[in-house]
């Protein structure tokens, strides 16, 4: 077991005002807690993370205006009878088939597409709804910054690592933390008060509350069943269980049935969406098969753009799967019906700016990857602006922008630490390798030593001493050195018995050839 590192004195006073300072009554359970954080930060937070968040998950879902119009109501209702009314409630429906849900701090909260389609009455929505208000309203996401803020970020990367999502390994910045979070399992004690005080907000909205009863019932029955998409999406963070459904119709004695279960209306709202399900369905086919056979997913999205020409992603993907073909000036058009139908999605930014780079349109590209960059910082945009940024002369702006990407995880991010390297050893080579002098056998010899993953070319080593009243001035030049590898030069100098001696070298040159794992073309 790895020792627990020690936490430095001004660190340590920061928490202990920290926590004097942080100590307050939870606003939705009453409990004392430690809450080093305002009503501000949450809020900030929230604010700060709401739309990048809903980008990484698929974009809002804009091609039934109705229907997301309806989910902001239910989710309103319910927000006025919480026991934080004053939070800056948002409610929207995400552009994902995955069946989820979550909420950030300060009332940011959003439901997946998917999930709209796996429930059977509006007071099941209230459900969900009200669960994700409470996690909001009783800080729940805000406990987790507090344990992010006590034991380092790390430990949520490592908790997570594991976890699959086709945008996780490029978000690049603090929204891919906050993905992370919205993403992480919250405690058994997170979840039993959300289901209760749900029930509670339910209850005062007017729902009839024996659809929490159901829908953990329909939880529990789906998650036996262990559907993948299930498994990656609300069961991910909200696992349900037997005791989770045994409280919740213990709950129906202090919150009794008898509302409104609002079938008709949902049925009614859903009406469109559930028409043309085979048409999604389809489409998550197309996404799933792409990456091995383009060509069989080309006639998928097409299927599926015939029963929704209106859907803007649909157009996106056809333009992903086009430019996996070598299809380019193809996935431009398509990505160009894309943006016309959602001019605020940054993957049909990214995928139309990665199109005209490889056609050779540096501006076009560096215009369509800037403004995918703006929406959602991703380390594909931030790379193939790399590229074109060394493309013309612009090294420092190239540095900034493979340092970026470099963070990520991938075969994107060892690409730009590659590219990094490349560009940064001709101004740094002592960084990636290193020249001790040693005197052996009465002879100068100089250990080089390459530090980098990466064989180095053209080496040349300065070396500067004495050997008595001699001065040493030398050049010395190895021609390559593979990753991790020394080599011994010889300088040329020897010793006499009674002579003093002293050296220094430094390596003034170095070179990464340009194309170590250099990714020239690449898709998500």
């Amino acid at each position: 077991m790895k020792p627990i590192a020690r936490i430095k004195p001004a660190f340590a006073l920061l928490l202990a005002a920290a926590a004097l300072a942080g100590c307050s009554k939870n606003p939705v359970t009453g409990e004392k807690e430690f809450a080093p954080y305002s009503t501000r930060d949450e809020i900030n937070l929230g604010k700060r993370h709401y739309a990048p968040l809903q980008q990484a998950q698929g974009g809002r879902f804009k091609t039934d205006p109705k229907l997301a119009a309806y989910v902001r109501g239910v989710g309103r209702r319910v927000a006025r009878v919480s026991d934080r009314t004053k939070l800056p409630y948002e409610f929207v429906v995400i552009n994902n088939s995955v069946p989820n849900a979550w909420a950030l701090p300060g009332g940011k909260i959003a439901v997946n597409r998917g999930l709209l389609l796996e429930m059977e009455n509006e007071a099941e929505l209230a459900a969900v709804l009200s669960h994700e208000v409470v996690h909001a309203a009783a800080r729940h996401g805000g406990q987790a910054l507090t344990r992010n803020l006590l034991f380092g970020a790390a430990q949520i990367a490592i908790a997570l690592s594991g976890r699959k999502s086709r945008h996780i390994n490029y978000i690049l910045g603090g929204t891919g933390l906050a993905f992370q979070l919205i993403n992480r399992s919250y405690s058994r004690g997170a979840e039993r008060e959300a289901d209760f005080y749900g029930m509670k907000y339910m209850h005062k909205a007017g729902y009839d509350t024996r659809a929490a009863v159901t829908l953990q019932q329909k939880f529990l029955a789906l998650s036996k069943g262990r559907r993948q998409d299930w498994l990656t999406g609300l069961f991910a963070t909200h696992p349900p269980s037997k005791e989770r459904v045994k409280n919740n119709r213990k709950a129906l004695k202090k919150y009794p049935p008898g509302g409104d279960f609002g079938r008709k209306r949902y049925d009614r709202e859903l009406a469109w969406l559930r028409a043309r399900r085979p048409a999604y369905a389809a489409a998550d086919k197309a996404r799933r098969v792409m990456a091995a056979a383009p060509a069989r997913a080309l006639p998928l999205i097409e299927t599926a753009i015939a029963r929704v020409p209106q859907e803007a992603q649909f157009r996106g993907l056809k333009g992903q799967i086009l430019a996996r073909m070598g299809r380019y000036e193809a996935a431009v058009a398509a990505y160009d019906n894309a943006i016309r139908r959602d001019s605020g999605f940054y993957e049909h930014y990214l995928g139309r700016g990665l199109a005209f780079s490889a056609l050779n349109r540096d501006g076009r590209a560096a215009t369509d990857l800037a403004r995918s960059y703006k929406l959602l910082p991703t380390s594909l945009a931030g790379y193939a602006m790399g590229n074109i940024a060394v493309e013309h002369g612009r090294r420092a702006d190239a540095k900034t922008l493979f340092a970026a990407a470099a963070n990520a995880r991938g075969d994107v991010g060892e690409a730009a630490r590659a590219r990094y390297a490349v560009l940064d050893i001709a101004e740094n080579p002592g960084r990636y390798v290193s020249a001790r002098p040693v005197f052996r056998f009465r002879r100068l010899i100089v250990q080089v030593t390459n530090r980098t993953g990466y064989r180095l070319t053209g080496i040349t080593v300065s070396l500067r001493g004495s050997v008595g009243n001699r001065p040493i001035w030398n050049r010395l030049h190895l021609p390559s050195l593979g990753a991790r590898g020394s080599f011994d030069l010889d300088a040329g100098v020897t010793v006499g018995p009674k002579e003093a001696a002293k050296a220094e070298a430094r390596v003034v040159r170095a070179r990464i050839p340009d194309d170590v794992r250099a990714l020239r073309r690449y898709y998500p």
